[in-house]
C-alpha cells in the first residue's frame, strides 16, 4: 500500500510537473502561458504569509519524519573481549546463528529468529519462533530453557542471559500470535 500511494503520489506530480512545462513552452494553445496565475494583483494580507510558511514548514517536518521511517535501524552488534592473551571480537548474529539453528530443528517449529543484544556482560536474547499449528508450544518452550538456552549461556559465558520468547503460530483463520 505504501508503495502504490507513493508510485501514485509521484505519477499525479510528474503529470502536473509536464502539464505546467507544456504550458508554459506553449504546447497547449487553450491557455494563455502571459495570463495571471490566479486574479488580482494584490498580496495577500502578512497572517496568511505565515500560516502558509508554517504549514509549509509541518509538511516538510513530517516528510523528513517519514524519511528517516524509511531507512533501517537495524544495526549489526558485535561483542569484544580482551584479556592478556589477545582480544576476540564477534557478531551478535554470528552467535545467535548456531542456537537459531537448533531450535529450527525442534518438532513443529518451522522458523527462529534470534536476535542477541545488549553489552556481553549483560546480554538479552529476543527469540522470534514461528511454529506450525498443531505444535507443542510447552514443550518447544521447555526444551529451549532445558537444553537450548544452558548451552547458549555456557558458550558465550553469560549465565545471566535473558530469553525472551514469542510465538507466531499458523493457523487456518490467520496469524496468531502468543506470548
Amino acid at each position: 500500500m505504501n508503495r502504490f500511494l507513493l508510485g501514485l503520489l509521484g505519477l499525479v506530480l510528474l503529470a502536473a510537473g509536464g502539464g505546467a512545462l507544456a504550458v508554459h513552452l506553449g504546447y497547449v494553445p487553450q491557455v494563455d502561458r502571459d495570463a495571471p496565475l490566479v486574479p488580482g494583483t494584490a498580496t495577500p494580507p502578512t497572517w496568511v504569509l505565515w500560516v502558509v510558511a508554517a504549514g509549509a514548514v509541518l509538511v516538510a517536518l513530517v516528510c523528513l519524519r517519514w524519511l528517516a521511517a524509511q531507512v533501517p535501524r537495524r544495526k549489526v552488534g558485535s561483542w569484544r573481549w580482551a584479556d592478556e592473551a589477545g582480544a576476540t571480537r564477534i557478531s551478535t548474529a554470528t552467535a545467535a546463528a548456531p542456537f537459531a539453528d537448533e531450535v529450527t530443528g525442534y518438532p513443529g517449529v518451522r522458523k527462529v529468529e534470534a536476535e542477541l543484544t545488549g553489552p556481553h556482560t549483560a546480554p538479552r536474547l529476543a527469540l522470534v519462533v514461528r511454529a506450525h499449528g498443531d505444535a507443542d508450544l510447552r514443550g518447544i518452550r521447555r526444551r529451549i530453557d532445558d537444553e537450548g538456552l544452558p548451552r547458549l549461556r555456557e558458550a558465550l559465558d553469560a549465565p545471566d542471559l535473558h530469553a525472551t520468547v514469542e510465538f507466531r503460530m499458523s493457523s487456518t483463520k490467520g496469524d496468531a500470535r502468543v506470548r
